[in-house]
């Protein structure tokens, strides 16, 4: 049976069952084929939707244009509103569900895109917030799905690296728990994830038995896994933490040793991008100037490698997002 998720938001993988977030990542799939194929379905005709950034945004706001105007969606970039400066977040969602028919959400505070839920009364579909990134979980499972076809996704086996407290840590751990897949958490035990958040997945694994470990040992972590994943090292709004995260998360740098160590010629590296993986950037050049290196999360040659899954699922935010706004708002 495929699940109804009309008029359900988005706001993080704890509401979803098994079930329907396979089927969102099974939607995604045929979505994007049929976008390969030329074929569109309108499925978001005469739909309005409007995103709010409140955080700098490359892949998340493009992705969620081009899915709404692929499935001919019309979209508002909303910028310099009053939402929490002159008017209520409270206020801003009642008007704002008044005039669209879903709000996509990217900032700081999880409460945010709870109150634009509640309010709203439409869907919310959340692009990021300091707790979590449901829909970038979406999109690694989509290219898991894809890169892997042979293993169902219960049965793979995935190692995060690095700062195992951030927010795509965080909800990919909510979803290997609802998928019932194994997923390591290497990281320094200051870089932990949250006790909360470690007993909600605790209790999801209690019946979907998926096995999710925490460790600071490198070999243990990363052998035979089927993929590794990593993401920055200094999230939007810590930039003064750069010194720290170097110190602590120099020796889980993912490179050409760590991809050795996986026994698995055949890993993928996974990353949500933007990397520190060159001096390239504004960011990586004062890194350089500052700290005397050139890579911090992972290294050129892993980042380029034929390991290599970026800017797959960098694409796949596209896919998964359209499948979100057309389960919840559109026209099946």
């Amino acid at each position: 049976m495929v699940p109804n998720l009309k008029g359900r938001s988005f706001l993080n993988l704890e509401d979803f069952t098994k079930e329907e977030i396979l089927y969102l990542i099974e939607l995604s799939a045929n979505l994007k084929a049929n976008k390969k194929s030329g074929i569109r379905s309108h499925s978001l005709k005469g739909k309005n939707i409007v995103i709010i950034f409140d955080k700098p945004s490359t892949r998340t706001r493009c992705a969620f244009e081009v899915a709404a105007y692929d499935e001919g969606g019309n979209i508002t970039f909303l910028s310099n509103s009053h939402i929490g400066l002159k008017e209520s977040i409270e206020d801003t969602a009642i008007v704002l569900g008044r005039m669209y028919d879903g709000i996509g959400y990217r900032g700081y505070d999880h409460s945010i895109v709870e109150d634009l839920a509640q309010y709203s009364r439409i869907p919310v579909w959340n692009g990021l917030t300091d707790q979590q990134h449901p829909t970038q979980t979406l999109a690694t499972f989509l290219t898991l799905k894809e890169k892997l076809p042979n293993k169902p996704l219960n049965k793979l086996k995935l190692v995060f690296v690095g700062d195992g407290s951030n927010n795509v840590c965080t909800s990919l751990i909510i979803g290997c728990a609802k998928l019932g897949m194994q997923i390591n958490i290497l990281a320094p035990q200051q870089l932990y994830p949250d006790k909360e958040l470690i007993k909600k997945a605790n209790m999801i694994t209690s019946y979907t038995h998926a096995n999710i470990n925490y460790t600071s040992n490198i070999a243990e972590a990363v052998k035979d896994v089927d993929a590794i994943y990593t993401d920055v090292w200094v999230s939007i709004g810590e930039e003064e933490k750069f010194e720290e995260r170097i110190k602590l998360l120099t020796q889980f740098q993912v490179n050409k040793m760590m991809i050795e160590k996986t026994n698995n010629n055949d890993v993928l590296f996974m990353h949500c991008l933007p990397a520190y993986h060159d001096i390239k950037t504004k960011v990586g050049l004062e890194v350089y100037n500052k700290y005397g290196i050139k890579e911090m999360e992972v290294t050129d040659e892993v980042f380029r490698s034929n390991n290599s899954t970026v800017f797959d699922e960098a694409e796949n935010r596209v896919h998964t997002i359209k499948a979100l706004m057309v389960a919840t708002i559109g026209c099946l």
